[in-house]
């Protein structure tokens, strides 16, 4: 006897095979997996050991995981070649410290503030240099980053230069002030939580593609009607945006910043953590951003060896897996199964979005 048996993608959600829930299911633990980590075992390794160093290590490595995430966005995801990030999340920490100290505004003012004047900056930035491509748009970034760390080391009126900015007060929300190891590293964890989650929806939507098709050829993206200018402008600005976000967490956690907080090598240490963890994959930039700080911390009972083995890893990785370590195939594939079956079918039975 024949069996009629309907493609899958055409059938409602009620009737979808049970092998359409394994993808969502993996994703499900996966994000249970992380936010256990980063609000259950790091809190309890934080109280237990009450180590001003580990909180100090956690707060730097969240810090990062915004960075690496948002340089992801431009470099990774639309294919722009920035090796100045650091600059921006210098911007985003001196806006925070002198917004704070100067005028006295609260963390709800200028958290906010210091991502829109670095998003400013990057605005101001990205419209002379969108026309430039590959390595000349690289080197521009360079030059504008060090232009950017000259004027904070030299402008002594505004930045006190080499001395710094000291006494920037700690998160306070609502009266609720953290002035523990503790809040301090949960109130970073949670707001680095919630960059990753908007960047996320940004890269894994019909936005992000358009993104991805200009990284792979934009005279093609163009000719199919994209805007290719004003989408790299909106990811670099965005990505400027989130850095800025960075940086006035940096100020607000450490109570003090420097211009030797922002240089050059700073920009190649997020630039690492992007290329590490998988060009083009959020989850590796978040990988990346990890493995390029923690592992030097854990090795750093070997002393001035410790470079030496951070650096073999990092050669071994990228010879053994050059598209990084979670790379950004395996990431879309993943993110594809996971919403394919809310994405299936249309009204009428034709199949749309990812299949």
């Amino acid at each position: 006897m024949d069996v009629n048996v309907p493609d899958a993608r055409l059938m409602p959600a009620t009737l979808a095979p049970p092998a359409a829930f394994s993808g969502r299911g993996r994703r499900f633990a996966w994000t249970l997996l992380l936010l256990a980590v980063a609000f259950g075992a790091v809190p309890a390794a934080i109280v237990g050991t009450g180590s001003s160093y580990l909180a100090q290590i956690a707060i730097t490595t969240m810090i990062f995981v915004i960075l690496s995430a948002s340089l992801n966005h431009v470099t990774g995801t639309a294919g722009l070649l920035s090796i100045g990030h650091a600059a921006f999340y210098g911007i985003g920490a001196y806006a925070a410290a002198l917004l704070s100290t100067k005028l006295g505004l609260p963390f709800i003012v200028t958290l906010p503030a210091a991502g829109l004047i670095a998003a400013l900056f990057g605005f101001l930035v990205a419209l002379p240099t969108m026309r430039l491509v590959s390595i000349y748009f690289a080197v521009a970034t360079l030059g504008i980053g060090e232009m950017i760390y000259v004027v904070l080391l030299n402008w002594v009126d505004v930045t006190r230069g080499p001395m710094g900015i000291r006494g920037i007060p700690p998160i306070e929300l609502f009266g609720w002030q953290a002035d523990t190891l503790l809040t301090r590293y949960l109130a970073v964890a949670v707001i680095a939580v919630a960059c990753v989650w908007v960047l996320h929806r940004l890269t894994h939507s019909y936005y992000g593609n358009a993104l991805r098709a200009l990284r792979e050829d934009d005279q093609c993206a163009d000719s199919m009607g994209i805007n290719v200018e004003r989408l790299k402008i909106e990811s670099f600005v965005v990505a400027t945006f989130f850095a800025g976000i960075a940086g006035a967490l940096l100020a607000h956690t450490s109570a003090y910043i420097a211009p030797d907080n922002f240089r050059f090598m700073e920009s190649i240490l997020i630039l690492a953590m992007v290329v590490v963890g998988g060009l083009g994959s959020l989850p590796g930039a978040v990988v990346g951003a990890l493995f390029m700080i923690v592992l030097p911390e854990a090795l750093r009972d070997i002393g001035d060896y410790r470079m030496i083995a951070v650096g073999a890893t990092m050669f071994l990785s990228i010879l053994l897996l050059p598209k990084g370590m979670l790379a950004e195939g395996t990431a879309l594939g993943f993110v594809r199964r996971s919403f394919s079956r809310g994405w299936a079918t249309i009204a009428g039975g034709t199949p749309v979005g990812w299949k």
